[in-house]
């Protein structure tokens, strides 16, 4: 199996997003000295003649394709089109790049919503395609699922070392903060804390507070990718999550304690809830030596304090 070495060209897409991000750091502290990036505007992932010419020109041994479209319930439900198209692009012109021009392994990262909405609980690998997707999300499920296929029939017509990782609900510095498109956690820590500096009394969450979620630190995410890289090589999505989930109304009293929000937490139930639950069954990846390590509770004293050193970039959109 093909393993990173210090001087291996590693394309990171996606790298200034929040996974991309810290996969770009993870390398770096390993040592890795020969790292390929491009922002979006540099390189429209989207564009198939500009994807080839980019893999004809910097031909990367090494691919962490980290670039998606991404977005909580709201963005979901209202950009439909454009969560659907984008993604779909990306993944196809990436994955079929990467064939192309010989990569040597390409590591394809998904999401915990490619899963049925009420497949058993927690969620194994083998539950995918077996019951419809969740309403709120499909759109980006959708385009998830037709990259890891994409990667296996690539793996089964001409051999490609091409796998994918499925992480649970993800979160920790350089996440998307803005209310408009962000995920539940950045949402609910960034109205805790203007909720806080602001005197507010109240704090609006929305949908009843019963879902489960599963949280797993960014940074555990990137070691973890790290891993898969390295070590494994096999069809189909692979879990990564932490395998512990709580509700969002624990979720959101846990964040009011660590940002110091004493007000009242007020429930919308006329908002949407998403999925009743998404609890990874992270199995697989733990018998082959793998595990996070990053509590909720640290991860979130980590997250709000980079949030209050960097938000002027956080507030920016990408």
């Amino acid at each position: 199996m093909p393993v990173l070495q210090p001087d291996s060209r590693i394309y990171v897409a996606g790298h200034r997003g929040l996974v991309g991000g810290a996969i770009l750091s993870r390398l770096q502290a390993a040592g890795h000295t020969n790292l390929i990036t491009r922002t979006s505007r540099e390189l429209d992932l989207r564009d198939q003649a500009a994807v080839r010419d980019f893999f004809a020109a910097e031909r990367p041994q090494f691919v962490f394709l980290a670039a998606a479209k991404v977005g909580g319930i709201l963005a979901n439900s209202t950009y439909p089109a454009q969560f659907l198209f984008d993604n779909l692009m990306i993944a196809a012109n990436v994955i079929n790049a990467a064939h192309e021009h010989g990569v040597t392994k390409l590591l394809n990262l998904g999401s915990s919503c490619i899963y049925p909405r009420l497949a058993p609980q927690p969620l194994k690998e083998e539950y995918l395609l077996t019951g419809p997707l969740e309403d709120t999300n499909r759109a980006y499920a959708v385009a998830k699922i037709a990259a890891i296929e994409l990667c296996d029939s690539y793996r089964t017509q001409y051999g490609a070392d091409f796998i994918s990782g499925m992480p649970t609900n993800l979160y920790g510095p350089g996440d998307n903060f803005d209310l408009k498109g962000s995920h539940v956690l950045p949402a609910l820590l960034r109205k805790m804390i203007d909720a806080k500096e602001a005197g507010a009394k109240t704090v609006e969450v929305w949908g009843s507070g019963t879902p489960l979620r599963e949280f797993l630190y960014v940074d555990d995410l990137a070691d973890a990718c790290l891993f898969l890289m390295e070590r494994v090589s096999e069809p189909g999505p692979i879990n990564i999550g932490t395998g512990e989930d709580l509700t969002i109304r624990d979720l959101a009293h846990l964040i009011a304690d660590v940002v110091g929000f004493q007000g009242d937490l007020a429930f919308d139930a006329s908002k949407p809830d998403g999925t009743p639950r998404k609890l990874m069954d992270v199995s697989r990846l733990a018998a082959l030596g793998w595990s996070a390590h990053t509590g909720l509770r640290e991860g979130l004293e980590k997250t709000y304090a980079w949030y209050l050193a960097h938000r002027e970039e956080a507030l920016t959109t990408r």
